[in-house]
């Protein structure tokens, strides 16, 4: 038996920020993992990803803005490969850059799929380890539906290792790796269908910004299939994929993606096993400070059901760590006014409660809501103009600022700044009294009137 100070259960990005804060003050620490270390943010997730998006700005700069900005010539095609090459050796540098951090912070790491045989032991590669400390970092994976046909469709796992870009795809879901995924596959010239169940994406997010969106993926030449539930697939003779929905419709495609939300990982961990108990959908059950219903053992992460984001998983991962290792008892993680960006085309930016969770919270009447629309700079000497909205929620009589959204052009790189205002407490009479950057998009969100 292998006694250590901290098991920390997956090395992905909430897991491995855990185990550096731990052994930064001392801690044994041991991280197990099964799968590629960096997680799904940087295999399959938010930095290939974001690669493939920086790649589709590139491609619509030189599709439809270069000629208005007088550059001319014949039209540039993607090399498909030289773009996987290079996203790929950025993702093995991070895995090189995580694998130094516990070679420096003294972390044993270990190849292999960790399963508990009670409450406070755990079994890895035939090996016992057990801590009075363990952390559950596991993440989640894609769902696939049950329907007939449905292993003839991939998931953004199976995207990543694409060697080649077909001529047609199916997406299916509404959230944000569909329209991410979506976006990127149109902008480098794939016939992008993108199926939903009702009538708009991103329905969880405020309306302007899935109304926007459903507006700037049609225009763009996307065809969104809306009310449309997938049945069954076939798979032609040619190859070809046959989706139909419960509206009769079919749509055929070469490629079908699902992106339809994950699940949790945590079928093979031997929960079992322990009395660490899941809520009702499946996910580890915690409270405020990550503890699970097991005293000593906790979870983070995607396998919870809060909010599915890398830099939440770090920073709850550091903040246990600072609980348990350095003294800071009351150290947690505050789950409110995460600011998020969708990587869409074009991009969305949110931090803080939409416009219905606000009048829901507060009442109408202590509400007030700012907005403004306009044609992005960068496109309007174009003829592929883009519009950019904004809006600002205020509530109660000093109008503190307690939702803010935009999406359009450079809408990614606004939101930080005034995330941080917000958490400060920020009015609209501070906002008003900001002196704007012009000429700038963000000054949108310090002069709206």
């Amino acid at each position: 038996m292998n006694q250590v100070d901290y098991i920390v259960i997956g090395g992905g990005s909430g897991g491995i920020a855990s185990a550096n804060r731990a052994a930064m003050y001392g801690a044994k620490v041991v991280v197990i993992e099964g799968n590629l270390l960096g997680g799904t943010c940087v295999n399959v997730g938010c930095v290939p990803k974001k690669i493939m998006w920086y790649g589709a700005q590139i491609a619509d700069t030189l599709n439809l803005y270069k000629q208005a900005y007088g550059f001319s010539g014949e039209q540039d095609t993607l090399n498909f490969d030289i773009l996987l090459k290079n996203r790929e050796a950025y993702i093995q540098r991070a895995r090189h850059s995580y694998a130094n951090s516990f070679v420096n912070n003294g972390i044993t790491f270990i190849k292999g799929y960790a399963k508990f045989l009670d409450n406070h032991t755990v079994e890895v590669n035939g090996e016992q380890y057990t801590a009075p400390h363990i952390l559950i970092a596991t993440g989640s994976s894609p769902k696939v539906p049950n329907i007939p046909g449905a292993e003839f469709g991939e998931t953004s796992n199976e995207f990543f290792e694409w060697t080649s870009l077909p001529k047609s795809v199916a997406i299916v879901g509404a959230g944000y790796i569909a329209v991410e995924l979506a976006g990127v596959l149109n902008s480098f010239g794939v016939h992008v269908h993108l199926i939903i169940r009702s009538n708009m994406p991103l329905r969880q997010f405020d309306d302007m910004l899935s109304q926007t969106l459903y507006e700037e993926l049609v225009n763009s030449g996307v065809s969104v299939h809306q009310y449309a539930t997938p049945v069954s697939v076939t798979k032609q003779k040619n190859g070809m994929l046959t989706l139909a929905t419960e509206s009769l419709e079919n749509i055929q495609v070469e490629r079908l993606i699902w992106a339809i939300g994950r699940q949790p990982n945590v079928s093979k961990l031997g929960l079992e096993n322990t009395q660490i108990a899941l809520d009702t959908k499946g996910y580890v059950q915690v409270d405020d400070y990550q503890n699970t219903t097991v005293e000593g053992v906790y979870a983070l992460g995607d396998v919870i059901d809060k909010a599915a984001l890398t830099p939440v998983a770090i920073a709850a991962g550091r903040a246990l760590s600072e609980r348990l290792f350095n003294g800071k008892t009351h150290a947690k993680f505050d789950y409110t006014l995460i600011p998020t960006v969708i990587f869409s085309h074009p991009a969305i930016g949110t931090v803080g409660l939409s416009e219905k969770e606000a009048i829901q919270m507060y009442g109408k009447e202590n509400i007030k809501v700012y907005q403004t629309s306009f044609t992005s700079m960068y496109t309007a000497v174009t003829n592929h103009r883009q519009s950019v909205k904004m809006k600002l929620i205020t509530q109660g009589e000093d109008e503190k600022v307690i939702g803010l959204h935009g999406i359009g052009y450079g809408v990614d790189e606004m939101v930080q700044g005034f995330a941080v205002a917000m958490r400060m407490g920020a009015t609209k009479a501070d906002f008003d009294r900001t002196v704007a950057i012009h000429p700038t998009g963000s000054e949108e969100f310090v002069t709206m009137r």
